[in-house]
């Protein structure tokens, strides 16, 4: 079994369920998780764990996304990107370039962001999408998302392409409706790529047809990330062999058993085999660290 982490490109026509699916038929295992959903037509980085990493999909998906869209202004959808049903059309011969950077400019920040009707939340248990092609329109409660940055990159009214790096949960053709409803003539998602997930970019990124391939070549190892190395930042620290059986089953550890000096940070804690066994810190109050992932045993 595959143990690590693939950087995806996730491509049109496909949702993330339809990778993971694809992926199980390509590594002929079944624990695979993807770390945050893309829709259909939306393309790009899409980080995939396999087997025991799959117990970190928690916390790719919490991390800062960079995404590149299409804002197509003067037309408003159901959907909220070109995909859905127009509902209103309006003149953007009035609009200037400078008006629309303020405009767009204007959402760096935090911000209330109402989630869209066509989404996967859920309300009473629903999927508010399945409640949308039923007709049903739910008020839905406004969640704070943070814009960190907006960069124009071609304005050719009535569509601006941008490249927006936004917190976790953010729906990009929400942001395009709420720009094109503060310009006062509507607007929809034309496009979108994701371009950065976390540590993973674009330009690293595999199509499935080339997985496919280096699973064919046995090269595909060379393109998975091990699970201790999504932790590179925190120190390495081996348990000596009186510690196994504690480290193991997650057990607190007192400070003799950590070979490590960093008693601020989490800890990447090894077997006296070497293999990775979970990430523990330490706690001042209780003076003995503590586990917070674990990742034992290879399943």
């Amino acid at each position: 079994m595959i143990h690590g982490v693939l950087n995806v490109y996730k491509e049109k026509g496909f949702t993330s369920h339809d990778v993971v699916a694809k992926l199980r038929k390509i590594t002929g295992q079944k624990k695979i998780g993807h770390t945050g959903t893309l829709d259909p037509d939306a393309e790009g980085v899409l980080p995939v764990c396999l087997g025991r990493a799959t117990k970190l999909c928690d916390m790719l998906t919490d991390k800062d996304k960079t995404y590149e869209t299409v804002l197509l202004l003067g037309c408003t959808t159901d959907t909220q990107d070109i995909s859905g049903r127009v509902t209103e059309t309006r003149d953007t011969g009035g609009l200037c370039e400078a008006e629309v950077r303020e405009a767009v400019e204007g959402f760096i920040g935090e911000y209330a962001q109402v989630p869209p009707m066509y989404s996967a939340l859920k309300v009473n248990g629903k999927k508010l999408y399945e409640l949308a092609r039923e007709g049903k329109e739910v008020e839905r409660k406004a969640r704070t998302v943070r814009i960190y940055e907006i960069g124009l990159l071609e304005v050719c009214l009535p569509r601006v392409r941008m490249r927006v790096r936004c917190s976790k949960g953010t729906y990009i053709r929400t942001l395009c409706f709420d720009i094109g409803k503060r310009l006062g003539c509507g607007g929809c998602m034309e496009e979108l790529i994701r371009t950065q997930s976390g540590r993973f970019v674009i330009e690293d990124s595999l199509r499935l047809n080339e997985i496919a391939r280096m699973r064919e070549d046995e090269s595909l190892m060379r393109a998975v990330i091990p699970v201790d190395e999504m932790f590179g930042e925190y120190e390495k620290a081996a348990a000596g062999k009186k510690w196994d059986a504690l480290v193991k089953n997650g057990n607190p550890l007192p400070r003799e058993a950590l070979s490590c000096m960093d008693n601020e940070n989490p800890v990447r804690v090894y077997d006296e085999s070497g293999q990775f066994i979970a990430v523990y810190r330490w706690q001042k109050e209780k003076k003995e660290y503590h586990v917070l992932k674990m990742f034992y045993p290879m399943l």
